[in-house]
Order: C-alpha cells, then structure tokens, then sequence
C-alpha cells in the first residue's frame, strides 16, 4: 500500500502530461476532390469551404483539399462518397444524374435565360427541392455551386450555324440528357472523364469539348483548340456531395457548420466565374482562338425540336416550363 502510495503523484503528473499534450477537442480530417486545378472557380470553392469549417469548428474538422482529379475523376468521386470511400466531393452535375436521375432536368439545353435566373431556380423551392432528393442515394448535397453557361469549342472549324456541328467528334459529359441533345445536332458524341480531355484533344481522338469559359481557361484548352463558339446551350451547375454515414454521425450544431461554411464556398466561386466571365473571351482572342461571340439560339433550339418533346414526356412539361418561367 504504502508503494503505491508513493508512486501515486508521478502517475497523477504524467496524465497531466498526456492530457496537455492531447488537443483540446478530438480532431477529424476529412478529404474533398475537385477536377480542375486549385487556381480556378472550384479550386476557390473548396478552399473557401476548407477554411470556413476550420474557423466555424475552432479546429476540431480540418478539411484537405485536393486538384486536378489527383484522387479521382468526378463519376469515380461520387460514386466514392455514395460508399463512403471519399468524405466529400466538389463536382460539376455531369455525373450525377447516374445516381440521382431527377438532377437530369437542369442539364436540358437552353433551359436558363442568364446566371441570375439559374441561381434564382437553385437557391429557390425547384433547387432545395431537388437536394432533397440525394439521401436517399446515400448522399447528402450540402448546397448548390455552379461550373457555368456551357460554350462549344472544336479544332477543325469556326461553328455559327447548327449544320456547323455536324460529324465533329465532341468529347461530353458522362450525361444522358446532353447526349441525346448534341446527337440532333449531329454531334458523335465521345463520353469521357474530365480529366482525360486535354489529352484526348492534343492527339485528336476528338475534334471538341463543351464547358464553360471559366473551365476552358481554367484547363488551358486554348493550347488543342481554335474555335470557340459562346453557344451558352447548357447551364452547368455544380454540387457540394457529402457522404450521409459520415453527416449523420455530425451533432446538429456540427452539421449547421457545414451547411453555413458551403453557403460561403457558393458565394466565392459563383464570384470568380462572373470574374472570369469578364475576361474569359478577350484573353482566349490574345491566345489564338477564333471566337463567334453571337449565334441566333432560335436555330439551335428550332434543331432540338423533337428532342424538347422526348424531355417533355420525361421530366413533365409543367417542370420543365416551371423552370424556364421562373422569375
């Protein structure tokens, strides 16, 4: 007794020790991806929403970040959070409607008049209503972000007229609803991860790739392509995906963390792609493309005619028109 007696301050000090060197508060990591490179609109969406869990949570979440598709491409990386092998994903809603088919909606072409009005839709009741739908698939969607209008570019000619895209080999989205849309324009249209596309446009293996400007800067797409055409055909928005097994086990507070610190990554990069929006055109002219900065939609539209009636039966014309009308 009287032994351990003795011994009873040093062990009392060396848990003193162990409890000083501890943090203050259990820290998790987790990991989110994007596709693009870190000085871009999604590089300063995840950084933002890094830095804003970090502060909200006084340290007890730290977010890594990583780029250009280093821990996978955007499908791979949904699918990943879906089984709870990523935590979180930035990713453009190319992918997603393969696990959320009701997200197909937003990629019809021509559907959004401008950014105010898809940014309306997205933060009114048709976009909250839509988050809504992703549990279910085992995710959560922690806010709306956005990539942008979507723009044609190619390497064989200048494109003004719809019968300009007939028989160029387009490089798309791994979206359904995009695909049916470009094959009426008589497109071949080559599904395939984002990250293989500059390469699959330096060696030719296609003619084109659709984006938005900020990701065609952002990519360095000018260096395998000449011609862009502003078509603004599709409106591409983005999602903050969280994995449900790991939101679930968040306490309420935790969890009003990661909401409010996804609302402050939407503001940073809707901002930098209306920044880059700006100088986007006048900085891919001094590069060497060719650019139709106007085309007349109507044409466009006109060639989707049979197409716009396949989606009405799909999706509802009442949604679909719910949409386009809201104000």
């Amino acid at each position: 007794m009287r032994f351990n007696h003795l011994f009873a301050p040093l062990v009392a000090a060396a848990g003193l020790a162990l409890l000083a060197a501890a943090p203050a508060a259990a820290q998790e990591t987790m990991k989110i991806n994007i596709s693009l490179a870190q000085n871009s609109h999604q590089g300063v969406a995840i950084d933002t929403f890094a830095k804003e869990v970090d502060k909200r949570s006084n340290g007890r979440y730290k977010i890594q970040t990583f780029y250009s598709g280093s821990i996978g491409a955007e499908r791979e990386s949904v699918e990943g959070v879906q089984l709870g092998t990523h935590d979180l994903t930035f990713t453009s809603t190319g992918p997603v409607p393969n696990f959320v088919p009701e997200v197909a909606i937003l990629d019809i072409p021509f559907l959004f008049r401008d950014y105010a009005q898809a940014r309306a839709v997205l933060d009114g009741p048709i976009g909250q209503d839509l988050l809504q739908k992703f549990p279910a698939k085992n995710l959560i969607a922690l806010a709306w972000a956005e990539n942008g209008f979507r723009h044609m570019t190619n390497s064989k000619r200048s494109v003004a007229l719809p019968d300009d895209l007939k028989g160029l080999k387009m490089r798309t989205m791994e979206n359904p609803v995009h695909i049916q849309a470009y094959k009426a324009f008589g497109i071949i249209p080559t599904p395939m991860a984002f990250t293989e596309v500059f390469t699959a446009l330096q060696q030719g293996t296609v003619d084109g790739q659709e984006n938005p400007l900020s990701v065609i800067t952002a990519a360095k797409l000018e260096q395998v392509q000449k011609y862009l055409t502003l078509t603004g055909h599709v409106y591409s928005p983005a999602l903050i995906l969280m994995n449900k097994a790991k939101w679930d086990k968040l306490p309420p507070a935790d969890k009003q963390i990661f909401l409010d610190s996804a609302k402050e990554a939407v503001k940073a990069n809707r901002a930098r792609v209306d920044e880059d929006e700006k100088k986007a055109v006048a900085d891919l002219r001094s590069k060497g493309m060719t650019v139709v900065e106007t085309i007349d939609k109507t044409k466009f539209q006109a060639v989707l005619g049979p197409t716009y009636a396949d989606f009405g039966k799909r999706f509802g014309q009442d949604n679909i028109d719910k949409i386009r009308n809201y104000k």
